[in-house]
């Protein structure tokens, strides 16, 4: 098989990325590892910058997250037992929408079936080679049967745990990591959200968050240790543990139910310097990774995809190389910005092993000018809807 792009990993970055460019007329294949049940299965991230929503729009897979999707104007910040709204369209003129990662994968699933593209799903043993040559392939097995894509560019979409940045030498890359001292126990469950907004807490118990997928259904977290196994959060537990961080008001409005789904996962910041081996790119999580308290995840997934997607086409129409070499560069640029931002926010919420004494009384400090400075305000808002890209 021939391609001039092959993508590896058909979650939301890898599946963005076939829609950008099969709609510049640049051939695509892309190759998973996983059936799509499971890949919609996974739950993960639920906030949409604008400039997301726009690429959504772009490859005319966003009507249905505009029916169904909540767009908020605002969060709230809870602490010492009061909340403060946030009003990030005043600061800013920008809104985010709350729409399930699961939703965005399957609009775009749709998307490229309904263009007849080509997706292989359960492809075993995919391999890229050649990448730092002029003939990059890649091999996989399907049904018993190996195969290989003859290409002109791969792109490494499949995750942190993926093929694609393995298969760099070590001495071609660098990593930066920040591992959290602890974790997000998270549960779903068929119940109205306790807020119309996002609630961010912080509190001597540690952190907690409430926000949904839906006005019919929720999605709570809270800090808790590494080493907490999720037998040791029952449903009753968790509603119990969860009313002691929030505020009185949140606690009378909580409409506690069977959870549908729960999961403990660590936090870490992560980040992969370059982001381009030759003529394989990473973008998203096979490139970063970000604490999910800035909602930063799945947006940084898109911008990579914009980026890439520009330029390929720059490359495909001008015959310019401009684009794709300094791809990694502007990609980065704007991921540093945003690790930073999720680093800070996950600073000033969550308990820490030293916050106490004068670490807690900083971290009030923090929020307290936060909400009282238009600047700060203005600040957190930029950076919580989402950087120009």
């Amino acid at each position: 098989m021939r391609t001039k792009v092959a993508i590896i990993g058909a979650g939301p970055a890898g599946l963005l990325l076939g829609q950008l460019l099969h709609k510049s007329g640049i051939d695509n294949v892309i190759l998973e590892r996983q059936t799509p049940d499971y890949v919609l299965g996974r739950i993960r991230a639920g906030l949409l910058e604008e400039g997301t929503v726009a690429l959504l729009d772009e490859v005319g897979a966003g009507a249905r997250a505009h029916r169904e999707g909540l767009v908020h104007h605002g969060v709230e910040l809870a602490f010492g037992g009061a909340r403060h709204r946030i009003d990030m369209k005043a600061a800013t003129g920008k809104t985010v929408m709350i729409y399930g990662q699961t939703e965005v994968t399957l609009d775009l699933m749709n998307a490229r079936r309904a263009a007849g593209l080509t997706a292989v799903y359960e492809a075993a043993d995919v391999q890229p080679h050649d990448f730092d040559t002029d003939h990059p392939r890649v091999t996989y097995a399907k049904d018993g049967v190996t195969h290989e894509i003859a290409c002109d560019f791969i792109a490494g979409c499949d995750g942190f745990h993926g093929v694609s940045r393995a298969s760099v030498k070590p001495s071609a890359i660098e990593t930066f990591e920040r591992v959290y001292p602890f974790g997000w126990l998270g549960i779903l469950s068929e119940t109205p959200p306790v807020s119309q907004e996002l609630i961010y807490t912080n509190h001597a118990r540690g952190f907690s968050l409430c926000t949904m997928r839906s006005m019919h259904r929720s999605r709570y977290y809270l800090q808790c240790p590494l080493d907490d196994h999720i037998d040791q959060w029952p449903d009753e537990r968790f509603w119990d543990e969860l009313k002691r961080r929030l505020d009185q008001k949140a606690v009378d409005n909580l409409v506690a139910g069977p959870s549908i789904e729960k999961s403990i996962a660590p936090l870490r910041s992560f980040v992969t310097e370059p982001m381009r081996f030759g003529r394989m790119f990473l973008a998203g999580d096979a490139a970063h990774i970000v604490p999910p308290t800035g909602a930063k995840g799945l947006n940084l997934a898109a911008s990579d995809v914009h980026y890439l997607a520009a330029a390929l086409r720059e490359y495909y129409a001008g015959k310019s190389s401009a684009g794709i070499d300094g791809y990694s560069a502007k990609a980065l640029a704007r991921v540093w910005k945003a690790v930073r931002f999720s680093w800070w926010m996950t600073s000033i919420l969550h308990r820490f092993p030293d916050t106490e004494g004068f670490g807690a009384r900083i971290q009030l400090a923090e929020l307290d000018y936060l909400v009282n400075s238009k600047a700060a305000t203005a600040s957190l808002s930029e950076n919580y809807v989402g950087l120009p890209y």
